[in-house]
């Protein structure tokens, strides 16, 4: 959702490994053989188009494909780009039947390649980058919107304790926590005065609503991070967990309901699409996990906040040469935008 409306073709599908995210292919071939079963060589390397925080490799061997997900090199943010927390998530959710990539091996010794790494299945299936889904029947984008909504229920349904994971969050409010974190960091990456910021900053940790209960959050769950079966409407795959904790599931869920606000659903016809209405869409989560709808303003207030701090942190990431995508500059210059939507929804909650 951060990046708006894109092309399928321009996103998907691989390069050859940019120059700055070369990686020693010989030893990052002789990890795998020492520490992913049934890895059988030889290995070619290939870089994934999209994903512009954490660099995504596609490995390929006569055999069989992998992903690798690797931290950036260079100066990080100190809570940014923690690959061993993705692997440690997608590790214990797939133990439950949750569509994730199977996770195989974790690397935290630098010396390998430079960086942290993460090593999981490749699953082939389809990405899509357009929420209007042109490519697909009306009958189809009803059940690719269902599934993509009752695979979020399904993943907010687990006891966090229950599956190994009591301890991938802190106790408290996660929205106090999580406004706070996303202050730091946007000071950390600070470019410009905005003043929309300044009043979201103060405002947003005095009228933190109360929390209901704990879940697992993704943090970014939109349709272009799920990979779909090859031809059934369903998912296969929840990508990019990079953002994923313990918290309050209501982030997510209305950062779901947040997508029928941003271009792309916006001003679409839904009825003629065959597409869910927001309504519709909570109605179909909530019929899975028995919560309700919120007043939603507040919610929607905090997730542009959100989102805000983390393009301003790609605009920081550019200004120290460490950004990885060509898109970085078009994602930067949306901060302004997105902090403007934010108070508008604040304002809409009561804030003066």
């Amino acid at each position: 959702m951060a990046e708006g409306v894109r092309n399928d073709e321009e996103f998907s599908g691989t390069k050859p490994v940019e120059e700055r995210h070369r990686i020693d292919e010989i030893r990052l071939e002789s990890w795998m053989q020492q520490h992913v079963e049934g890895y059988q060589g030889p290995l070619t390397v290939l870089q994934f188009k999209g994903g512009q925080s954490n660099p995504t490799y596609r490995l390929d061997t006569p055999t069989r494909s992998y992903v690798m997900r690797r931290k950036p090199f260079g100066k990080l943010l100190p809570s940014a780009h923690a690959v061993d927390r993705e692997y440690r998530v997608i590790s214990a959710l797939g133990k439950q039947g949750f569509p994730v990539a199977k996770a195989y091996a974790l690397c935290t010794d630098d010396s390998v390649i430079g960086a942290a790494f993460y090593i999981m299945s490749m699953e082939e299936g389809r990405v899509f980058w357009d929420p209007a889904l042109p490519s697909q029947s009306p009958e189809a984008r009803r059940a690719i919107f269902t599934s993509k909504i009752e695979t979020l229920a399904k993943l907010h349904t687990y006891d966090p304790q229950a599956i190994g994971l009591g301890e991938f969050g802190k106790p408290g409010n996660y929205f106090a926590r999580q406004v706070d974190r996303w202050t730091k960091q946007y000071r950390a990456s600070e470019t410009k005065h905005i003043e929309e910021v300044e009043k979201l900053i103060e405002w947003l940790p005095r009228t933190v609503p109360q929390q209901e209960r704990v879940s697992i959050v993704h943090g970014d769950y939109r349709l272009d991070n799920m990979i779909f079966h090859p031809t059934e409407p369903r998912v296969i795959a929840v990508l990019d967990w990079e953002l994923s904790t313990l918290g309050d599931p209501m982030a997510d869920f209305t950062y779901l309901l947040m997508q029928w606000t941003m271009p792309g659903l916006a001003h679409a016809d839904l009825k003629a699409l065959n597409i869910p209405t927001l309504e519709e869409a909570a109605k179909i989560y909530c019929g899975v996990t028995g919560s309700a709808v919120p007043d939603l303003n507040w919610y929607f207030s905090y997730n542009l906040f959100r989102l805000a701090c983390i393009t301003q942190g790609i605009a920081g990431r550019i200004r120290d040469g460490t950004a990885a995508s060509a898109k970085a500059m078009e994602s930067a210059a949306r901060t302004v935008p997105l902090s403007k939507a934010s108070w508008d929804y604040a304002q809409k909650a009561g804030a003066v």
